[in-house]
């Protein structure tokens, strides 16, 4: 396809794996029996990604317990206590806090990235947690013995290996999760914390060759739970103009459900830098209606007029179920709108010329 397009990640999981996760942490299962049910869920949902067409897949996130918790699955030093995320709806996420260090990853994401290779005929891109997100983990009050300097050098270290794990385990590519970036605009209008967020998710970077930063890519939206945002009434044009600065090959920018898509667009195209491939979000997870493919090619069209095509690609605004608890939309709702995107992004590259 002369114009790429790609899941961001999570799919619905499917009830049975739902329960599981639920039995599996009162102990009424073992891990064993939790990870046939994993592995199962990512067979099926490998094998409903690639009948849509899509040319690129990931494992629909199908046996992680959220998109931004997984390497802290089972790590001991941790309390429940964490920062909570509020939703537009009312209802909430809340983050664990770290309790002691020094700081490890429980899991990396080569571990699921693995799992998938061994179904998929397409290539597959492994979705990761940004470093920025897991920072928000350590106490603003400190942790005795265990200064905030020497845990973010932990961060850094193990978010890289994250990174690497899945690149040199044969992913197509590798995308950062960095939804906090806009969140970080509402929550602090000054820029500071963002700023913050940048730098440290750049440290990350700075660990990997250019080569391989071509195949790094980021990727912001104002959240997506059971049909809710946190921050999608943060002006983007606070946020693109330092995302942009992050040193990534690759951007996937939510989009489809914004309610001015040409001032993003002019956004993008006057901050993002050469060499940059734009992945703009054509269909929108948490709206029930399925878009058509005449809906996508139009969005599609919409961005070429202000990002070359030959930079351009197409996207899910965000994953459909980013929470593992997450059952606001169906599977089948999920794989008809992912089949609407590859359709709807033929047509608007056949539109193109391309």
């Amino acid at each position: 396809m002369s114009i790429p397009t790609e899941p961001i990640g999570s799919i619905p999981r499917p009830v049975q794996l739902i329960e599981a996760g639920q039995d599996l942490a009162a102990g009424r299962i073992t891990d064993g029996d939790y990870a046939r049910l994993a592995d199962a869920a990512v067979r099926l949902t490998v094998e409903e990604l690639e009948a849509t067409g899509s040319p690129v897949i990931t494992d629909g996130e199908q046996g992680k317990p959220s998109f931004a918790t997984y390497p802290l699955a089972g790590l001991e030093m941790l309390a429940s206590d964490g920062v909570v995320i509020p939703f537009a709806d009312g209802h909430t996420r809340q983050l664990p806090r770290l309790t002691a260090g020094p700081f490890r990853y429980a899991r990396h994401a080569d571990g699921y990235l693995e799992r998938a290779l061994r179904y998929a005929h397409v290539p597959v891109k492994q979705p990761v947690i940004a470093a920025s997100a897991l920072s928000l983990i350590y106490p603003p009050g400190g942790i005795d013995g265990y200064p905030r300097e020497a845990f973010l050098a932990d961060l850094v270290r193990e978010a890289a290996a994250d990174i690497r794990g899945a690149l040199d385990s044969g992913a197509h590519s590798v995308q950062i999760d960095f939804t906090e970036g806009r969140l970080a605009v509402k929550l602090d209008p000054t820029g500071q914390l963002l700023a913050s967020f940048i730098d440290l998710n750049n440290q990350v970077l700075a660990q990997f060759s250019p080569e391989e930063r071509q195949r790094i890519g980021v990727h912001t939206c104002p959240g997506g739970d059971q049909d809710s945002t946190h921050s999608a009434d943060a002006d983007y044009a606070a946020l693109l103009p330092g995302l942009f600065s992050l040193n990534a090959g690759t951007f996937y920018i939510q989009l489809a459900s914004e309610p001015d898509r040409p001032r993003v667009l002019r956004t993008i195209a006057e901050h993002a830098r050469p060499g940059q491939r734009i992945f703009v979000g054509v269909i929108d997870p948490i709206d029930p209606h399925i878009e058509t493919a005449g809906q996508v090619r139009d969005r599609v069209l919409e961005a070429a007029i202000h990002i070359e095509p030959g930079r351009l690609g197409t996207c899910d605004d965000c994953g459909f179920a980013p929470f593992g608890d997450d059952t606001s939309t169906s599977r089948q709702t999920a794989f008809a709108k992912i089949r609407a995107r590859v359709e709807g992004t033929q047509l608007a590259a056949s539109k193109l010329g391309l």
